[in-house]
């Protein structure tokens, strides 16, 4: 994961995007677990769903069905970022 970070910030190019606005709150939550991340020997291998529902309780998420699948869109994503990287 280390190179992973490193290879993004050696980059040349604008690392801007457009976050459309009902995906706001899905990205806000998915930072927040940031550090939740369970890892294995291969890596990181999802997220620590116990810590989202707290943080769902934490910022009053009025629909947490809705919020997980979101957060697991990006965390397939992420983790398929991730094995690409280790390649």
């Amino acid at each position: 994961m280390p190179e992973a970070i490193d290879q993004l910030k050696e980059k040349k190019h604008s690392d801007d995007f457009e976050l459309w606005e009902e995906n706001v709150q899905v990205v806000q939550m998915f930072l927040r677990m940031q550090t939740q991340w369970i890892v294995g020997m291969g890596g990181p291998v999802g997220l620590h769903y116990p810590s989202l529902e707290w943080l769902c309780k934490l910022y009053a998420v009025t629909d947490p069905a809705a919020m997980l699948e979101g957060i697991q869109v990006m965390e397939v994503a992420a983790l398929a970022f991730f094995a690409e990287t280790r390649k």
